[in-house]
């Protein structure tokens, strides 16, 4: 799964979406990005081409009124999401969005002292300063006439990396390649699906970070600086 990514700030994920400027309330970098917050996505406009939009990180389906599920959504698995009721529509709609990040967070667990330790780790990407997470998108319209737009992250079995930090779930979100990032937004579901496969192991970097990742309140660079063992 992933639960929790840094953020760009929107000047950088315009440049490197080749986006046209437009007003946006992500003008800083956030560095502990949690469920429910807006965050930044690029989808297909209305005219086609790639347009920068904030969404609730955590799907509400169309059909739920503008209440968001009692249930997480902050994941779609790739096994499921084509008919999980709650993700089959926007996957049959083609409502398929990148999430921009610097870098994203897992938690490696282990036991010491017969308690359970979690150590939460960085990783980015070797070739991506900047990257893509695989999502999809929905509009749900609550009682009062508003609309809630959301999204939800794929995730897919893990790499060998990840697999070793990721221990309990042995799950990674779905990163997209440059290349890939045009078929994903507007290829059929064909091409789509083919986008989405673990990164390269050799291509990810992770290291060990401080512990006060694990509350939101907590958002600063120091956030991601690596941590002795």
């Amino acid at each position: 799964m992933c639960g929790r990514y840094v953020s760009p700030q929107a000047a950088d994920i315009e440049r490197e979406w080749n986006l046209r400027h437009a007003p946006n309330p992500f003008d800083r970098v956030n560095y502990n990005v949690a469920p429910t917050q807006q965050v930044p996505a690029v989808r297909r406009g209305a005219d086609g081409e790639p347009e920068l939009v904030a969404l609730r990180w955590g799907l509400v389906p169309f059909w739920a009124k503008g209440v968001p599920p009692k249930y997480g959504t902050i994941n779609a698995t790739i096994e499921r999401m084509a008919e999980a009721p709650t993700y089959r529509g926007p996957w049959r709609r083609a409502q398929r969005c990148i999430v921009p990040a610097y870098g994203f967070y897992e938690w490696h667990q282990s036991e010491q002292a017969g308690r359970v330790v979690k150590q939460p780790y960085y990783i980015r990407i070797g070739d991506q300063p900047i990257f893509g997470m695989a999502g999809l998108w929905d509009a749900s319209t609550a009682a009062d006439g508003s609309t809630v737009m959301s999204c939800t992250l794929i995730t897919l079995p893990a790499n060998r990396v990840m697999a070793e930090i990721h221990n309990g779930r042995a799950r990674m979100p779905a990163i997209l390649a440059r290349a890939d990032h045009a078929a994903w937004l507007a290829g059929g579901a064909a091409d789509a699906l083919a986008c989405l496969a673990p990164y390269a192991d050799e291509l990810m970097i992770a290291h060990r970070v401080a512990t006060r990742v694990n509350a939101p309140r907590n958002n600063d660079a120091a956030l991601i600086e690596p941590i002795d063992r």
